[in-house]
C-alpha cells in the first residue's frame, strides 16, 4: 500500500517563502511525481509535475517562482516556493503514479493535503 505523507505548509506573508515536502512509502518505483492544489475558487489543479529522470513542468501561474526537485533514492520530492501571493493559498495535494501513462486508478496515489496560507 502506497502512502503519500506531505508537510511543510504554513502561514506565510505575502513575498515570503515555504518548501513543502512529499514521502512516499510502500513503493519499489513510483513514475511522474507532483502536485496540486484546490483553492477556494478553483477545483483541484496542477502545480508542477516531475518524471522519474527529473524533468520538470509547471502551471503558468508558477514559473519562475516555484522549482520542483526529487530524490528517487528517498522517495521525496520537494517543492520550494517563493514569492508567494495570497492566490497561491490552498491546499496542496501530492500525487504519484505507480506506472507510466496510462495510469489506471488504483495506481494514482493523493496524500492527505497540506494547507498553505498566505497573507498579511
Amino acid at each position: 500500500q502506497v502512502q503519500l505523507v506531505e508537510s511543510g505548509g504554513g502561514l506565510v506573508q505575502p513575498g515570503g517563502s515555504l518548501r513543502l515536502t512529499c514521502v512516499a512509502s510502500g513503493s519499489n518505483k513510483l513514475y511522474t511525481m507532483g502536485w496540486y492544489r484546490q483553492t477556494p475558487r478553483i477545483q483541484r489543479e496542477p502545480v508542477a509535475a516531475i518524471t522519474e529522470d527529473g524533468s520538470a513542468d509547471y502551471a503558468n501561474a508558477v514559473k519562475g517562482r516555484f522549482t520542483l526537485s526529487r530524490d528517487n533514492a528517498k522517495n521525496t520530492i520537494y517543492l520550494q516556493m517563493n514569492d508567494l501571493k495570497p492566490e497561491d493559498t490552498g491546499v496542496y495535494y501530492c500525487n504519484a503514479f505507480g506506472s507510466p501513462p496510462p495510469v489506471p486508478a488504483e495506481l494514482d496515489y493523493w496524500g492527505q493535503g497540506t494547507q498553505v496560507t498566505v497573507s498579511s
